[in-house]
């Protein structure tokens, strides 16, 4: 599934990317729980963790639900990950919060963030206090635009497909149903209420 994501953004074109987080359940599911990398002291766990090679959670994480981390990343300190949450290698996520969401390797979230119902590619940095709504104000189920037309998704909740290589500044926000391309630079403040297409 992952192989195959991470294929589907390379390509820059827009695409129902919740078809994946609707398979996430299934999938974290799978891996049974372990231990190969270092929990520090005063981390909660509730529900399983997979926790590759060389990986970090620092003190004051708390994981809710079924949590995979691949190998060498690092997570905390005073992280929260909530139910549905797969993290492939080389990560960094620090004091914000992530929600049934998918981040592929080498991507960061460093800093005061929120990322629910929704998918980073590889490459990825947020910059501190980037935020990604998945709610809208009337709680109807939220649009996506595909090639000029609107798609249902038929979820109530859904963030965004944020494409390989995107970074973002300081204080951005992404509205909910957003699909941002690969090679893409928000500038710090903006908040995206469309999707933008890969450079």
């Amino acid at each position: 599934m992952i192989k195959e994501l991470s294929e589907k953004i390379s390509k820059g074109k827009e695409f129902r990317f919740w078809e994946y987080l609707d398979k996430l359940e299934v999938f974290v599911n799978k891996f049974d729980e372990k231990n190969s990398g270092t929990i520090e002291k005063n981390v909660i766990i509730n529900g399983k963790l997979f926790l590759g090679k060389n990986s970090v959670i620092k003190s004051g994480t708390r994981i809710e639900g079924n949590v995979v981390v691949g190998k060498n990343c690092v997570i905390g300190p005073n992280a929260f990950l909530r139910k549905n949450v797969l993290i492939e290698d080389n990560c960094k996520i620090a004091n914000s919060e992530i929600k049934n969401s998918i981040i592929l390797k080498n991507s960061n979230i460093p800093h005061f963030s929120y990322v629910g119902d929704s998918i980073l590619g590889e490459n990825v940095n947020f910059g501190a206090g980037t935020k990604i709504a998945n709610l809208r104000f009337d709680n109807k189920n939220i649009n996506v635009a595909i090639e000029g037309k609107k798609i249902n998704s038929k979820r109530r909740k859904l963030g965004a497909l944020i494409g390989h290589n995107t970074k973002t500044g300081i204080n951005s926000g992404i509205n909910c149903g957003i699909i941002i391309g690969n090679n893409q630079k928000i500038f710090p403040g903006k908040i995206v209420s469309k999707n933008l297409k890969s450079l």
